[in-house]
């Protein structure tokens, strides 16, 4: 009889065909989170197994962020005999008390009971031990699960994880990561899709420091718990700023920063491997947000952009932020480019053909190829 921690997936089941290579991404992942706590991982008849950790709250929380978790639960494993299994559950159900059900899940055909007699026979021996439980089927407090499978697994209690695909089936795309509240929330939304990311984060001293650079890496961090690691590039971008803030109209200042982004961003994706690009944006949340403003920042990329906050308000992106614990770092007041030089009266309905004319005071390639070969990677574990 050992502990063990019974790891459920979600739309893995989906997969078909396909399954296999998806259960494989998702072992592998959950065996990369686990390592620092020695664990054992297996997949076995439905489930993956963790066992022989050094700690087991330790080990809930690593797992319970690994995409294409559905949920875990602390386990106790023990040969497949009925007086064993049922001793285990009394155990496990005498500190309890209030009402509660079984439940009986037999994969192991060769078991002598079915699953619902299994969940009568346990529910009744666990009634016999303890006068201060009842049974409710409908609506328990405590919910008592016994498998058979390869062996007998019982357990008590279900911790929901974050659920999705596994990082590493969906692709590559790479995160405009700013600093603020949106783009951490965008960046997990894709990650919680199998999509492996990098983060490109633009800098521009002396008008932003070194706190605005840790406050970046320290987001990219929290992001990369749900991933296992990922590239941050830092890109020097004051030239640019300062050559559109003198060269071109203030009213457009933010919207031809925002092209130059994406051009130089896409260069970068493209270096990493990335299929797209994604940004933070929210329809409408300010100036360079409209549909006007993001239809002439697309414009001068060739890969897609995804947004997966465009119909998000700010409270539902915060309340996000709160849950993958990035808000209280986003709203850390150090200062970000996008902030550098910001107009009084931005456009809002920007045309799409005067952008070229405006751009022709710029030298843009030289400006981009200088912003791309200056950028510097650093890996978050």
């Amino acid at each position: 009889m050992r502990q063990v921690l019974l790891v459920r997936y979600g739309e893995v089941f989906l997969k078909g065909a396909n399954r296999p290579h998806f259960l494989k991404v998702l072992t592998d992942n959950i065996k990369r989170a686990v390592k620092p706590l020695n664990g054992h991982v297996w997949l076995s008849d439905s489930r993956v197994y963790v066992s022989d950790f050094t700690d087991l709250q330790a080990c809930i929380d690593r797992v319970s962020k690994v995409f294409g978790v559905y949920s875990v639960s602390p386990a106790v494993e023990m040969e497949k005999d009925l007086d064993v299994i049922g001793e285990a559950c009394v155990q496990m159900m005498a500190p309890l008390s209030g009402t509660f059900k079984v439940l009986g899940k037999r994969s192991d055909k060769k078991f002598p009971m079915n699953s619902m007699e299994l969940a009568a026979e346990i529910g009744h021996r666990v009634l016999e031990a303890n006068p201060n439980l009842r049974v409710d089927v409908h609506t328990p407090e405590h919910r008592l699960t016994v498998e058979i499978r390869d062996n007998a697994y019982i357990c008590v209690r279900e911790i929901l994880a974050v659920g999705g695909m596994p990082t590493g089936t969906g692709g590559k795309a790479a995160l405009l990561l700013s600093g603020g509240i949106d783009s951490p929330v965008a960046g997990y939304q894709l990650m919680k899709r199998g999509v492996r990311l990098c983060a490109i984060h633009f800098q521009s001293p002396p008008y932003t420091g070194e706190l605005a650079r840790d406050k970046v890496l320290q987001l990219a961090k929290k992001l990369a718990w749900y991933s296992g690691g990922m590239r941050v590039y830092l890109v020097p971008f004051t030239r640019c700023q300062l050559e559109i803030h003198e060269k071109c109209p203030e009213e457009l200042g933010t919207l031809i920063t925002r092209r130059f982004m994406m051009r130089i961003a896409e260069r970068i994706a493209k270096q990493f491997g990335a299929l797209a690009l994604i940004t933070g944006e929210s329809l409408g949340q300010v100036a360079s947000q409209t549909m006007e403003a993001l239809c002439c920042t697309d414009a001068v990329v060739t890969m897609p952009v995804f947004r997966p906050l465009i119909g998000l308000d700010k409270t539902e992106i915060m309340a996000v932020a709160e849950k993958i614990d990035t808000y209280e770092t986003s709203i850390l007041p150090y200062e970000d480019c996008c902030t550098v030089f910001t107009p009084r009266h931005p456009v809002t309905k920007p045309k799409l053909e005067t952008m070229p004319k405006v751009e022709a005071k710029l030298d843009v390639e030289a400006l981009v190829s200088e912003a791309v070969e200056g950028t510097e990677m650093v890996i978050v574990e």
